[in-house]
Parts: structure tokens; sequence; C-alpha cells
């Protein structure tokens, strides 16, 4: 894949993924205003066994088919790149069905065995069908990004989050009076219901889309190879079990934060209660805003992947170097930013996102300051790690994610047990096990890849850009909000000039160049409108 297909596909998930965050956030916040921390429990504490479950089937096959069909494009395989998705769907649905069996008829046993939360029955039953749902509909995504076509993956995820916001809010909003149990369950099957319908559009395009596959497949018949579908399943199988264990690492070191915060802030001298409305701030109120830059980082990743399997596969090691190059600056011109914003303005957001709630949302300011120190971290370790899977070493990542792993959990059960850190025990360790991972990846990449990294343009011109924008943005709430004493109004305000100081910064430093913007999706208008503060 070139770097301009690249550019493209990162910008159309990355688009599709903020305006999913968004719709998530209108989600969240009503949510969040209805029921505050103690109900947001219930959800927060199923949230890490659903995706526990979904990534055991969803993180490593996509990426080993996006892969795998990526290299046999590259060499005009498409027959052979069909039948890799055919062979998938069945793969995937198989797991799938199983995920779903263990969830749903097991949910007993892990609200009393494993969550120690009594009413998490009820949410564990209505996402368990999405288990099955979802592995398939992944199955069709990895099959369009090997193409080197985001759209579909792009056009399902909207339409498949606007399902989940109206049905999980209007059956949360129904069940209300029936107690936080039942509105969390409510709340939990909109991502059942958008699931569903997420499948149903990917489906659609990929049959309004069969003419033109079958055309390829037909022209160069000469390219097909014959596999067998057991090579087929062996073959993915090798790429997705390491991806998939990695993968698995983190969710269940956060399923083990669910069953171990609430055990040591007791021994540390806090009540069920108060242990529970902590452990609400961290899944309520600050886990949903960390995870917004992070759809950004994944668009860059789900488009490296196969951009890099391209070039590996035809031995273009220049452009695999320029892909990594470019992709570990994305990372970085989205994660800086984004950390260094919020914890500027970590309260007035807060506060602005949840006005109902404004004790919690205010207690939460701490957790949020240090949390989002790891979204520099985790953009870096989610780059380096989609980079050493398209050059098929992905065993890599996943020993380094375990290293960081348990040093996280020896931190965080340490931290957890000192009252006056308490929460915030949590996300340190989450630093811990990025930071850890990280340089132990940017260290394999050097030697496995042979890529060296401009350390300037990739890192420190992000860095002052954007510490310079938190300053700037923090000076410009405080001035408003003496003016106009209105929170809200302060702080969009403060976005708005962080961001397009922000801009102009990594523009005249030389962080991002006219040709790249161009590269990008209406890039030539963008260029033309902005032109003048670009070198």
């Amino acid at each position: 894949m070139s770097e301009n297909k690249f550019l493209k596909g990162a910008a159309v998930l990355g688009i599709a993924g903020i305006f999913t965050k968004v719709l998530g956030m209108f989600f969240r916040i009503p949510l969040t205003n209805w029921v505050g921390a103690e109900g947001l429990s219930y959800y927060g504490a199923v949230y890490p066994i659903y995706t526990f479950f979904l990534i055991l089937s969803t993180a490593g096959i996509p990426v080993a088919i996006s892969r795998m069909v990526s290299e046999r494009i590259a060499v005009k395989n498409y027959g052979g790149a069909h039948k890799v998705f055919r062979t998938s769907v069945w793969l995937m649905g198989s797991i799938g069905m199983a995920s779903f069996l263990i969830v749903y008829f097991g949910a007993g046993f892990i609200e009393k065995v494993v969550l120690k939360n009594p009413g998490t029955i009820y949410s564990l039953q209505a996402i368990a069908p999405s288990l099955l749902i979802v592995p398939i509909m992944a199955a069709y995504r990895g099959y369009f990004q090997g193409r080197q076509n985001m759209n579909p993956t792009a056009i399902s995820q909207l339409i498949e989050q606007l399902f989940r916001v109206i049905v999980g809010l209007g059956l949360a909003y129904y069940l209300i009076k029936a107690g936080f149990p039942a509105v969390s369950a409510g709340a939990i099957f909109g991502g059942t219901a958008g699931a569903g319908v997420g499948l149903f559009v990917v489906i659609l395009i990929y049959l309004m889309s069969y003419k033109t596959i079958k055309r390829y497949i037909n022209r160069n018949k000469s390219h097909i190879e014959d596999e067998k579908s057991s090579d087929i399943v062996k073959k993915m199988l090798t790429i997705a079990v390491p991806i998939t264990i990695g993968a698995c690492i983190l969710p269940l070191v956060n399923a083990i934060d669910a069953m171990l915060v609430l055990r040591r802030l007791q021994a540390a001298g806090w009540t069920l209660i108060e242990s529970k409305l902590l452990w609400g701030r961290l899944a309520g109120y600050v886990s949903a805003l960390v995870g917004m830059p992070q759809v950004l980082i994944q668009a860059i990743v789900m488009s490296l992947v196969p951009a890099i399997a391209a070039s590996y596969k035809l031995n273009n090691h220049k452009e695999v170097e320029q892909n990594i190059g470019f992709a570990m600056r994305a990372s970085m011109i989205i994660g800086f930013p984004c950390a260094m914003g919020m914890l500027a303005l970590s309260k007035p957001i807060l506060l602005l996102l949840y006005p109902r709630q404004v004790e919690e949302a205010t207690g939460a300011v701490p957790t949020l300051m240090i949390m989002c120190i790891s979204i520099i971290f985790l953009s870096t370790m989610q780059t380096l790690t989609g980079a050493l899977q398209g050059i098929d070493k992905q065993m890599i990542p996943v020993k380094n994610l375990a290293i960081g792993a348990l040093a996280k959990v020896v931190v965080t059960y340490i931290l957890l047990g000192i009252k006056f850190i308490n929460i915030n025990g949590a996300p340190i360790g989450t630093i811990v096990a990025y930071f850890v991972a990280t340089v132990l990846n940017m260290r394999y990449i050097r030697r496995v890849a042979g890529v060296k990294l401009d350390m300037g343009l990739t890192f420190v011109r992000p860095f002052i850009a954007s510490g310079i924008m938190g300053v700037a943005a923090w000076l410009m709430y405080k001035l408003s909000f003496m003016i106009i004493r209105s929170n809200a109004l302060s702080t969009m305000a403060a976005i708005g000039v962080g961001a397009i100081m922000y801009g102009i910064l990594i523009m005249y430093m030389g962080v991002i160049t006219k040709d790249e913007i161009a590269k990008l999706p209406k890039g030539d208008k963008i260029v033309k409108a902005i032109g003048r503060f670009v070198k």
C-alpha cells in the first residue's frame, strides 16, 4: 500500500472513530448523570469481562485477515484473498458462538465468584449475544481493510454506535425505576442491538461490492494459488494467537482491577459504598475520556498493518520504514495534545460533561490528571505493536506487554492499599505498564526492522507544541471564566483556542508538511485554506 492510501485509510477510520466516540459520549454522559458512580459500578464491572471475551475472538483474527488478504492482493492473488475471507467467517462464527454460550449461561457464576457484585447477571446476559455477532462482523471488516478499503468499517461503526446509543439510552431511561442493575442491563443491551445492525450493514456493503470483487478474481485467475482451508486456518491462527494473547493481557489486568480494587480499598479502610464510588469515578468518569484519543490511534494501526504487510511482502523496506516513521509521528501529533489538554482542563471538562454530578466529577479530577498521562505511552505502544505485527513479529509486543502488565499488577496492588493514594493507584499502574511496553517495543523495532526514528520530529516538537497549547488553553479558561462566569462557555473557548494554537504550532515547527496534508481526503482543499501556515 502506498503512503497515500495509508494516510487516507487512517483518516477515514479516524474521522469515523471521532464521530463514534462523540456518540459514545452522548450515551455515557446522560447515563452517568442519571445513575452516578454507584450505578456505573454495575456497568463498569461487566464491561471488562465482556471486553476480555470479545478480544479473545476479535483481537487477533481480524488483523490476520487484513494482513493475509493484503499480502495476496499485493501479488494479485484476489481469489486467494477471498478464500481467506470465506474461511475466516466460519472460524469467527464458531469462536463467537462459544463465547456467547459461556457468558450467557455462566453469568451467574461470573457474578457470584468473579465479580462478587450482586445484580450484574442481567448486564452479562444482555451483552452476551453481541459476542456472537461482533466476531462475524469483524471478519467482514478485516477483509475490506486488507483490500485497502476502510469505508465499510467506518460506515458500519457509525451506524452500530448510533443504534447502541438510541436503544441503550432508551432502555436505561425506561428502567430507571427498576433499579441500578436493570438500568445497567438496559444500557448495555444497546451494544447488542448496535452490533446486530452493524453486521447487517457490512454484509449489505459486501453484497453490493460482490460483482467488483468477482471481476478482480476472474481477471487474475493466473495468479490464484490453490490453498487448503486447513492451511489458511493454520496460518491465520499462527498470526492471530500471539496477537490475541497480547490483546487479552490488558483487559485481563483490567478485570483483575475490577476484582482487586474493591478488596484493596476496603483493606485500606474504605467502606464498601465508598470503594464503589471511587471505582465508579475511574470506570465511569475517567476511562471514557481517556479512551477518546485511542480511536484515532487505532485508526492509524488498522491502516498501518496491511500497509506494512504489503510492502514487506514485496521486500520494499524503504516504504516499510517510511510508513512506520509517519505512523509514529502521527500518533504523537494526536497523543501529546490530548494528554496535555486533559491535564490542563481536567476539572472544567468533567464539570462540563457531568453538570448534575458536581461532587463526583470534582472528585474524579486527580484521577483524570494522572490517567491522561497514559495516553502518550498507550499511543506509542499501540503504533509500535502494529508495526511489529506487520513485519511478522507479532510475538515480540506480546512478551513486552506481559512484562508491563506484570509491573502494573504489582504497582496497583501496592498503591491501592495506601489510603491517601486509593483509586489513583490503578491509573499509576496503567502508566507503568504502557511505559515499560513502549520502551521494550522501541528497542525491538530498531533491532528487528532497522527503523530509526527522528526523535526531535517525532517526539520533541509535538511535546513542545502541546505544552504551549496546554498553558494557553488553561490561561484562556481562567480569563474567560473571570469575565463570563460560565464553565461550559469558558471550557469550549479554551479548547477552541488550544486547538487553533496547536495546529499553527505544528505547522510552523514542521511537524507536518503540505505534501502530507495533501494526501488526506480533501487534502488539496485543506492545503489551500491553511497554506500560509505550513512550511
